[in-house]
């Protein structure tokens, strides 16, 4: 269905807002709209809504399958208004978003849809996932410029470290299980990337409830939904593979010029499988198995 507004959506999409999980995407470029959209729909998404400029089209048969909203390319605070608005709107449910090009895998995906995996993860009275953002790179910018194919995408096999994240309201003591995570293109080209854009870690998929709020910093209000595990064993986590990076490195006049290829020694081909990830120690199947 399509909307004339963001009010429009929340005022009347009650199918989406009634049951989740709902995804969210929002478009900043016509990049791979399609591919995102396919790809969350596979996973298992109940439902799903675009948020894009008019002049992105896609295909009748996609454009059945989702909430269309008008939505000009979003910076992040207006992405987090939009997703604030969509948690006072519809509390209880899981929600997830990101953007185009950013593709979400879960442990066993392949045989598990997001939604087996969240029922298992609510019985560990889990209400959060923390997901890495693992950058994707296109291993050839000269046949690539804008960085990105999904046929010959290339991760980082190594160079991904985390920091305790700092408490300001307690003497800057590391908090209770929060850790900040760096790596990737971020981490190799940060002399390009502001401060608080360096690590990679963000709550994209949680259950959400009246006064949550979702900080600029991709944190949630309510700490507990920040930690990566609960106090007693490892908890799931999950991976957002995103060319995002690397377009955005490919587009600014300040950096296209100085970066000639992004692939390195510990550049590896992307196989599109949540074991390759799972290998890497990029995501965690906690008690799942």
């Amino acid at each position: 269905m399509k909307y004339r507004s963001l009010d429009q959506f929340l005022a009347e999409g009650k199918a989406a807002l009634a049951k989740g999980p709902l995804a969210l995407i929002f478009a900043e470029d016509a990049v791979e709209v399609e591919s995102t959209i396919r790809h969350h729909l596979e996973a298992g998404f109940v439902q799903l809504a675009l948020f894009a400029p008019d002049a992105i089209a896609i295909t009748a048969e996609l454009e059945a399958k989702i909430h269309r909203v008008p939505y000009e390319a979003p910076t992040v605070e207006a992405l987090v208004e939009a997703v604030n608005k969509v948690i006072a709107a519809a509390p209880g449910i899981w929600l997830y978003y990101c953007y185009n090009a950013e593709y979400l895998f879960h442990p066993f995906c392949e045989s598990r849809n997001i939604r087996e995996m969240l029922a298992f993860h609510t019985e560990e009275r889990r209400d959060a996932v923390l997901s890495y953002v693992v950058d994707l790179y296109a291993d050839d910018l000269n046949v690539f410029p804008n960085a990105v194919s999904l046929e010959r995408a290339h991760l980082d096999k190594s160079g991904y470290y985390a920091l305790g994240r700092p408490d300001v309201a307690n003497h800057n003591y590391p908090k209770e299980r929060q850790l900040d995570f760096f790596g990737g293109l971020r981490w190799r080209f940060e002399e390009h990337i502001p401060v608080p854009r360096r690590k990679i870690d963000r709550i994209a998929l949680f259950r959400t409830k009246p006064g949550l709020i979702l900080r600029p910093d991709f944190t949630l209000s309510d700490e507990e939904y920040n930690t990566y595990a609960c106090p007693w064993h490892h908890n799931i986590t999950t991976a957002i593979v995103s060319f995002r990076t690397a377009k955005a490195l490919r587009s600014n006049a300040g950096s296209r010029f100085d970066i000639h290829d992004f692939k390195w020694h510990n550049s590896t081909p992307f196989d599109w499988h949540s074991q390759q990830l799972m290998d890497l120690g990029l995501m965690e199947p906690g008690q799942w198995f």
